[in-house]
């Protein structure tokens, strides 16, 4: 590959989850996942961008307002990791959170892993670190 045709993207900086009520989703995302509060600035016509994290991460989640013919919901595909898949499933299900029933367990080396969905009811997964 020659020296021009390298790229020179260094990381994944966030990813967006577009929701119905930015304060809401804030709330959720600090409150029942302990995430912090990256930024909450205003950008275009009366709007804001909002970026979560867990606390340490380098990626952060951006929480735009839902765009016009846009609905909520839905397979976000996002992973988060885990220390203890156990402890925080039950932990958010002690807050209330929208989880699965079980950490799933696959074996063959898949790590336990289970899936949430925040209040617009984008689906997220937490797996547990191998």
């Amino acid at each position: 590959m020659s020296e021009s045709s390298r790229s020179r993207i260094t990381e994944l900086s966030n990813v967006a989850i577009a929701v119905t009520d930015q304060d809401k989703a804030v709330a959720f995302y600090v409150d029942h996942l302990g995430f912090e509060l990256r930024l909450d600035a205003p950008f275009g016509d009366g709007m804001r961008w909002i970026e979560v994290a867990p606390p340490g991460a380098r990626t952060t989640i951006a929480l735009p307002p839902l765009g016009p013919g846009s609905s909520p919901g839905g397979d976000t595909g996002i992973r988060l990791t885990t220390e203890d898949a156990d402890a925080d499933h039950a932990r958010m299900l002690a807050a209330g959170v929208d989880v699965d029933p079980e950490v799933m367990r696959w074996g063959g080396g898949v790590p336990p892993m289970f899936s949430f969905r925040d209040p617009d009811g984008n689906t997220l997964y937490l797996v547990e670190e191998s």
